[in-house]
């Protein structure tokens, strides 16, 4: 079972044990073991965090990040090993502004589960959430109240 992550740029630290308890339910209860995750924000980058730390629980399951483009070293969540990325095929040839919409429609395509932190309706996180659930994927949604 492949699962993939929406959420918004900005993500409160206390979604993560929320995420934890999803992704330990979903690896647990719903044989999930294949993880493509985004780089663009603070919840691909927590995402990442937590199934490091499941890896090291559950060795079976395997988590990649799907790059839009070459990330810099500049980039704030520049803190993964490049042994476990992809970059598919395709967006070589797609201008920088089009290519995280190409990769999330990827992402998509190639997972039967998602996972969001959707809090508003704007944005590309509350789009490509909407897009899932229209393609009939299981959507799982972080809600917290504040």
């Amino acid at each position: 079972m492949n699962v993939t992550f929406f959420g918004h740029r900005k993500t409160p630290e206390n979604v993560k044990p929320i995420l934890r308890r999803i992704l330990t339910d979903l690896i647990e209860q719903d044989s999930a073991d294949i993880f493509y995750i985004g780089n663009q924000g603070d919840f691909d980058f927590m995402a990442r965090q937590v199934l490091k730390e499941l890896k090291e629980i559950y060795s079976h399951i395997t988590y990649t990040v799907v790059l839009a483009y070459m990330p810099s070293i500049k980039d704030k969540y520049y803190d993964f090993n490049y042994m476990n990325t992809i970059y598919p095929e395709g967006l070589e040839n797609t201008p920088k502004k089009y290519a995280v919409s190409k990769r999330n429609y990827w992402l998509i395509e190639n997972s039967d589960i998602v996972v969001t932190y959707v809090s508003n309706r704007i944005g590309g996180a509350a789009k490509f959430k909407e897009i899932s659930e229209k393609k009939g994927k299981k959507v799982i949604n972080i809600v917290i109240n504040e």
